[in-house]
């Protein structure tokens, strides 16, 4: 590790400061720091390519949004949690001064997790393609009434969901709103793709685990606006008609861990009890 790029979050005034501090600090361990915003995705793209780490200050959202930039590159994330819940994130911010010692010396490991692409279809015409760490969710808009999601597994008719939407999650995506649908958890190393009906409705209601390597297609019948939502940043309106594709990307996010090798449970008891009020 040479360059890091450090990310502050514009809505977080106390990153700015943090990653400022940061900064010199990284410099005087011998590194080059390079500061820029989560948010500025057309500069830290163009970074990105001369970086050996991305450091991002702020909540899961802020990791999401690096490692679909990162990824290309195979840049790992170094996440500092100054959000809310922090399942992704590998420090707190007490931790930082002692985590770029390790760093220097090469005290950490690699962790790699599978990514989604995703891409969806007004008829033959491809309209977006997009990459995605937790899931991609195809769903009702602003409408409270279901949609009809006819659900294709490598080109096999599996079934059509009446529901609320369909979500289509990797394992890390399986503690997000996976997770608040009733889907099972999974750990991050495997490389399958979950399926899980929002509020279905007379029709298939389990969450369905799918084997490694698996497409889905799904055709979206409807008389009003559906919508396609990634990593639940991005959203995007869907037609009657419309169809969508998922599959294994063929990049993987990759994160910078301290942490010994089982800590994704002792994590997630920890995220659990936290968020109980």
């Amino acid at each position: 590790m040479k360059r890091i790029g450090i990310l502050h979050h514009p809505k977080l005034p106390a990153t700015q400061s943090v990653a400022e501090e940061m900064a010199r600090k990284a410099e005087a361990l011998g590194l080059t720091a390079w500061l820029g915003s989560t948010w500025d995705a057309e500069a830290v793209t163009a970074e990105i390519g001369a970086l050996d780490l991305l450091v991002t200050l702020g909540g899961d959202g802020s990791i999401l949004r690096a490692s679909r930039i990162a990824c290309r590159d195979g840049v790992p994330v170094l996440g500092v949690n100054m959000g809310r819940l922090g399942f992704l994130s590998e420090i707190q911010p007490e931790e930082w001064a002692s985590a770029l010692t390790r760093l220097v010396a090469g005290d950490f490991w690699i962790e790699e997790r599978m990514m989604l692409y995703a891409e969806y279809y007004r008829g033959d015409a491809c309209r977006g393609q997009y990459k995605a760490l937790n899931d991609v969710v195809v769903s009702r808009g602003s409408l409270a009434r279901m949609v009809r999601l006819e659900t294709e597994i490598d080109g096999s008719n599996l079934t059509t969901y009446a529901a609320d939407g369909l979500i289509v999650s990797t394992a890390t995506g399986s503690t997000a709103y996976a997770l608040a649908a009733g889907g099972p958890i999974l750990p991050p190393e495997l490389k399958n793709i979950l399926l899980i009906p929002i509020a279905a409705h007379l029709s298939m209601s389990r969450a369905i685990v799918l084997a490694q390597g698996a497409k889905v297609r799904i055709k979206i019948h409807t008389d009003h606006q559906a919508i396609l939502t990634v990593d639940g940043q991005f959203e995007y309106e869907l037609l009657d008609g419309d169809w969508v594709s998922v599959q294994a990307s063929r990049y993987a996010g990759r994160f910078l861990r301290f942490q010994d090798r089982t800590y994704f449970y002792r994590t997630l008891m920890d995220r659990l009890r936290g968020s109980v009020v």
